[in-house]
């Protein structure tokens, strides 16, 4: 009977076409790798739509290009996304988090710079971001509100990590573990220090294009890997990439 079941799956996603799933660059999480994308994100979201019967197609795109062809509905969903109320309002976010990040800040080794926790004290530093991306609620609260000054935008993480190493700005957010890749492929383990404690630790989650012909499909996404979490292939999957 499963073998029957498994064949049927298999013969009724053979006719479906692949969903287009876009993100970022972001390594550990998703990175191109040659011809493929790879991380462990990737991996818990092809095994999800696996076991969904369901095939994929994922791409990398710097991050506001991914974020406009999701909310088109160009794309069929993104990841890894963290909430806010005005990409709420544009797509259909997972329930189950996909991947639980922590948002940290970043400076030279050399620099006096001290964090207690609270962002009001470094407002008088320039801090430098990716474009389109979310840092979480307390950070882009702050820069909206004026708290803290952003001097320099990048296109991605790489290019804002050689921004500080340039000394164009004075901090940099990221998220903690994406920058401490970032930092050991460039090589700059000797030349810049984390700021403790955190910012923020943030879930993040793929979120669906409000599109007629995927509805359901975060309910799907959400059971697949809501089992990934119970049977343990999720955790196993996750631990290569803790810290």
């Amino acid at each position: 009977m499963l073998v029957l079941l498994c064949l049927l799956s298999a013969l009724a996603s053979a006719g479906e076409r692949p969903l287009e799933l876009v993100t970022l660059q972001y390594p550990p999480y998703q990175y191109q790798d040659g011809a493929e994308v790879s991380g462990v994100a990737v991996d818990i979201v092809r095994e999800a739509f696996r076991r969904m019967g369901r095939p994929v197609h994922i791409s990398i795109y710097p991050w506001g290009r991914s974020l406009a062809m999701a909310e088109s509905g160009q794309a069929d969903a993104i990841f890894t996304l963290y909430k806010t109320p005005e990409r709420e309002a544009r797509l259909d976010y997972s329930r189950q988090v996909l991947m639980p990040q922590e948002v940290s800040l970043f400076v030279l080794r050399d620099s006096l710079i001290r964090f207690d926790g609270r962002l009001s004290q470094l407002a008088g530093y320039r801090f430098g971001v990716v474009r389109a991306v979310s840092y979480g609620a307390i950070f882009d609260a702050a820069a909206r509100q004026g708290g803290i000054r952003i001097a320099e935008t990048a296109a991605s993480g790489e290019q804002n990590m050689e921004k500080l190493l340039a000394r164009r700005f004075d901090i940099l957010i990221s998220n903690r573990l994406g920058a401490r890749d970032i930092i050991r492929r460039q090589h700059a383990e000797a030349l810049v220090r984390e700021l403790k404690p955190p910012v923020e630790q943030i879930p993040s989650y793929i979120a669906f294009a409000r599109k007629p012909e995927l509805a359901g499909m975060r309910d799907r996404f959400d059971a697949a890997l809501e089992t990934m979490k119970r049977d343990g292939s999720y955790g196993r999957l996750v631990s290569p990439a803790a810290p």
